[in-house]
């Protein structure tokens, strides 16, 4: 329990330092003036000052915030109807003045670190451990007794390599063969696991059941593990951390409509709870696991901050394209507020999915269904 907090605690430091630190050191490149540096949200635990930045830690370890000198003015979310006086001196330091190019890339550049985690991760784990492919071997996994599989004396752990005098190299063609030759004696080339070869004979039915297939059988194409060289992972790393962005995207998809639509959190939906319960299990499994988990976690933040909703990234490059497309400053009291209200709903999305967690804990559900 202990080892899963404390792992637990360690991930989601590394993903909000990262998450934090493009938009520092972004914004040190462009000689913008950090302010303050902070892990979690207010109020403040304690903070020490280097140089000209605070580092701060604060109570609701649930994000972070670099806070940069004169956002205020652009619309922090801190609302006030006083700015704050900015030094005449310190003035072309100032976030606010500065173009909106560099004001969107100092944005963007937290969602960007946060990708580049996960490519980074994706490509070690594709080089050192490897990923499953499959091959083009069909071999069967189960057989139903009494099935015409059975009958013809097919065994579990046999290869098809050809059904009707064709090659077989995928499930779905010998699942096309069987259809196409449904009441008529068709043969079957296999392997079997000491090596030899047989050709048998049998008659899909016309009539089974649902869940046994004309054959009765169940049949898994054979997986292999590919090791990428360094020089070539990051290119399918990249690949498949986008891969895995649109299946995140899918996913919250279905969780606004669910939650528009219907009210409900979908059961496969985890927040700060469930995603706590989670890490429990991938540090059972190993530290490979556990990278793979940062690395998906990692693309979730990224995604969800890249959002245009007020209080996200994607709501600061909302309000800076209005600017743009209008040639108008927009309101820095009215963008304040609404980064607020954006707050105040996230906060409520994210005590709605701990409730869901907590009451799926406590009715004993699993947290990934099966």
């Amino acid at each position: 329990m202990l080892l899963t907090v404390v792992v637990f605690i360690l991930i989601l430091s590394i993903l909000v330092l990262v998450h934090e630190a493009g938009h520092f050191f972004v914004a040190k490149f462009f000689k913008i003036k950090v302010e303050e540096f902070g892990f979690g949200l207010p109020p403040r635990v304690f903070g020490k000052k280097f140089g000209e930045t605070l580092y701060s830690l604060n109570w609701l370890p649930i994000g972070g915030f670099v806070k940069l000198y004169g956002e205020d003015e652009a619309g922090s979310g801190s609302v006030s109807l006083k700015p704050q006086k900015l030094s005449t001196k310190d003035i072309h330091r100032a976030y606010f003045s500065r173009p909106k190019w560099q004001k969107a890339l100092v944005i963007v550049a937290g969602v960007v670190m946060n990708f580049v985690l996960a490519v980074v991760i994706i490509s070690f784990l594709f080089s050192v451990v490897g990923v499953s492919e499959p091959t083009n071997k069909v071999f069967v996994a189960q057989i139903v007794k009494g099935a015409p599989a059975d009958k013809a004396g097919l065994r579990v752990g046999d290869l098809i390599e050809e059904v009707g005098g064709k090659q077989i190299k995928t499930t779905q063609e010998v699942l096309l063969s069987a259809r196409n030759n449904l009441g008529k004696d068709v043969s079957i080339k296999v392997k079997t696991k000491q090596g030899t070869e047989e050709v048998l004979k049998l008659a899909p039915r016309k009539i089974y059941p649902a869940n046994q297939g004309p054959m009765g059988i169940a049949i898994e194409q054979e997986l292999t593990i590919k090791k990428y060289p360094w020089y070539q992972a990051p290119f399918v790393g990249t690949k498949e951390a986008l891969k895995e962005t649109w299946m995140i995207a899918s996913g919250l998809g279905t969780l606004l409509g669910q939650l528009v639509t219907k009210g409900v959190v979908p059961s496969d939906v985890a927040g700060p709870v469930g995603i706590a319960q989670l890490t429990g299990r991938v540090v059972d499994i190993g530290p490979f696991a556990v990278l793979s988990f940062i690395s998906l976690l990692s693309l979730n933040l990224a995604l969800v901050n890249i959002l245009p909703i007020p209080a996200l990234d994607g709501g600061r490059l909302l309000f800076i394209a209005i600017e743009a497309i209008t040639r108008k400053k927009v309101n820095p009291a009215i963008e304040g507020y609404a980064h607020t209200i954006g707050m105040i709903v996230l906060l409520g999305l994210i005590a709605l999915i701990t409730l869901h967690d907590l009451i799926r804990i406590f009715t004993g559900q699993p947290i990934i269904p099966k």
